[in-house]
């Protein structure tokens, strides 16, 4: 009865202290005494700068580029659609999942690709477990990455395709991130940088409206859904060419002002309005059948929320980009868990805004049009309620806009439009609820691009050694062209209801994969005490996402067809399972080894290894 009647203030305030609790304490203590962050040690952005990729950055501005880049659509989708369960199951694995689970795999995999180089998640398996699991790594990386960001392009079309506003928001953010680019770069001046950027996208903003009232630049940017594909596709393009601090980290670090600020100003709409959470503790969805996911609660939750409680595709970033710019080892618990409490935060919001909907108003939305009459006539308690409002009021037919975009607009447009003065701007706030996540969208994509080129940079360097170089711009052009059109490609000829589950698996498994590598680098350095810290979350988000898995193909995508999708899931199943047989050969092989070393820093390790 209690949980039924809460306040969405009271989960705010649960979720920031636990989070607020968890950095100061857990994260430190992992920093300290697991991972012994020592700042004498010099990074790869200190010993290999080439002012390309790898370019020691400050650490604000790094925080800015790392949170930008790892936090996607998941934070933001996930919680929307896994709100079918109810608010409890979605609030308990996003706080729980990511103070123990999403913080400790940011962070180890930031430092394992420290202490190798700054290189990719795939290198660091090579030299941690065995070069087999490390090419099979490889390929189940690129595999998963292609996914990934072929399902967040898509994630991204559905907000931006016939919105010229979200559209134009979002175009002006790139200009605006090159200039702060150059003022960093020339000056050295980060406050100065700051300052141009958040004016000029706040006036940029302002003005929106008033320049798509020239009919001829509203038409322009009416761009359907195939034309934003290609448009993101140049831009992830570009932004893997360009130098990282010249578009890619000053755009990301824009980006996070622009994300904190509205996550900021949603928790302070929370506070003013303190909105009941509409949405059931527990659903009658918990047991499967439902019209957003027709899986049970267990194991579903895991693959649906992925990103805002734990996901893989924070160990690319951290490996990929983030390791390349990183001054100093102890700023990794800032980068890599306080990027994840934040993100768990974001995700938390998310579920707050979409459980303050009637019940009925979100199912209205986020059900497929073919299948919502016989919901309805299942379920006429859920019949909608406000839904004919925010029609009217915002000018879109909102009704079966499945994906949880819509939904997540919605509600943070319904809660903004609670406040004082307020109640005439829910069109607007609906229209920077959809630009606001297509940011946090292309973060990713860009940074997931690059990382994509440094991966075929990596394969491409066994048959010539100009593409190791990273510098050789033929090089950088050709694999920045090719990973580029893999996703573009899949992302183009499909759609976000066939790819989303796919990638919640895929994500998951290489969440799993990082957490599993970490475990054998620690057995490694003889840390064993320690050594459940990585592990037990490893093995049960990898347990979790193949028990998904296995229900996806048997009961959806066998029955309705979808042999290729079935195929996919199969293959990414097969290679982790490969990796973690190889992993666990390594760790019973530690835990026999008695023989203890002292390594170049002085460290007792069971194994030394090159950098």
């Amino acid at each position: 009865m209690f949980l039924d009647s809460m306040n969405s203030m009271t989960l705010l305030f649960v979720a920031l202290c636990i989070f607020a609790i968890a950095y100061r304490f857990y994260g430190m203590f992992i920093g300290k005494y697991v991972l012994k962050l020592d700042d004498n040690r010099e990074t790869p952005a200190i010993k290999y700068e080439n002012d390309m990729d790898y370019v020691p950055t400050n650490r604000n501005l790094l925080f800015g580029h790392h949170f930008a880049a790892i936090s996607a659509a998941g934070p933001l989708l996930g919680p929307v659609l896994a709100a079918q369960f109810g608010f409890l199951p979605g609030a308990l694995w996003i706080i729980i999942g990511c103070v123990l689970g999403g913080g400790v795999h940011d962070m180890i995999t930031l430092l394992a690709s420290i202490h190798h180089k700054g290189e990719s998640i795939a290198k660091i398996a090579i030299k941690e477990i065995n070069p087999r699991a490390g090419g099979v790594t490889t390929i189940a990386i690129l595999f998963i990455l292609v996914l990934t960001l072929a399902g967040l392009c898509l994630a991204c079309v559905s907000s931006l395709n016939h919105a010229p506003f979200s559209l134009y928001t979002v175009l002006i953010t790139m200009p605006v991130a090159i200039l702060m680019g150059l003022i960093i770069k020339k000056r050295g001046n980060i406050v100065l940088s700051s300052i141009v950027g958040i004016s000029l996208l706040f006036i940029g903003i302002v003005l929106g409206n008033h320049v798509l009232e020239i009919d001829l630049l509203r038409n322009f940017l009416n761009w359907d859904a195939g034309t934003v594909t290609i448009a993101i596709m140049i831009y992830g393009f570009i932004a893997s060419v360009l130098p990282v601090w010249l578009l890619l980290v000053p755009r990301d670090y824009l980006s996070t002002y622009l994300k904190i600020g509205t996550i900021a100003l949603l928790a302070i709409g929370i506070i003013f309005v303190h909105p009941d959470l509409l949405m059931p503790a527990v659903t009658p969805f918990i047991k499967g059948g439902g019209p957003v996911i027709s899986g049970s609660v267990i194991p579903f939750i895991f693959i649906t929320i992925a990103c805002g409680a734990i996901s893989g595709f924070h160990s690319i970033v951290a490996s990929g980009t983030t390791s390349k710019m990183l001054k100093k080892e102890t700023d990794v618990v800032f980068v890599g868990y306080g990027a994840m409490i934040v993100e768990g935060f974001v995700a938390i919001m998310a579920l707050i805004a979409a459980t303050t909907l009637m019940p009925g108003d979100y199912f209205a939305i986020n059900t497929p049009i073919n299948l919502y009459p016989d919901f309805i006539a299942a379920n006429p308690t859920l019949a909608p309620v406000d839904l004919e409002y925010f029609t009217n009021i915002i000018g879109i037919n909102l009704q079966g806009r499945t994906g949880g975009a819509v939904s997540l607009a919605v509600g943070m447009a319904h809660i903004f439009n609670k406040l004082p003065f307020m109640d005439q701007l829910i069109q607007y706030w609906y229209n920077f609820a959809i630009m606001f996540e297509a940011v946090f969208i292309l973060s990713a994509v860009d940074a997931g691009t690059r990382v994509g080129r440094f991966f075929l940079d990596e394969i491409f360097g066994y048959t010539s050694n100009k593409f190791k170089s990273g510098k050789w711009i033929p090089g950088i052009i050709i694999t920045s062209g090719i990973f580029t059109l893999s996703w573009g490609y899949l992302a183009y000829t499909g759609n976000i209801s066939s790819i989303w589950p796919l990638f919640g698996i895929c994500n998951q498994l290489l969440a799993g994969c990082g957490l599993i590598i970490g475990t054998t680098m620690l057995f490694r350095l003889n840390k064993g005490k320690y050594v459940l810290l990585t592990a037990i979350p490893g093995v049960f988000i990898s347990s979790m996402t193949f028990w998904a898995g296995y229900e996806q193909v048997i009961m959806s995508y066998l029955p309705e067809g979808n042999y290729l999708l079935a195929t996919l899931t199969i293959i990414a199943m097969l290679l982790m399972i490969f990796v973690f047989i190889e992993a666990f050969r390594k760790w019973i092989r530690y835990i026999k080894t008695k023989n203890i070393k002292i390594d170049e820093y002085g460290e007792e390790v069971k194994e030394i290894v090159m950098e």
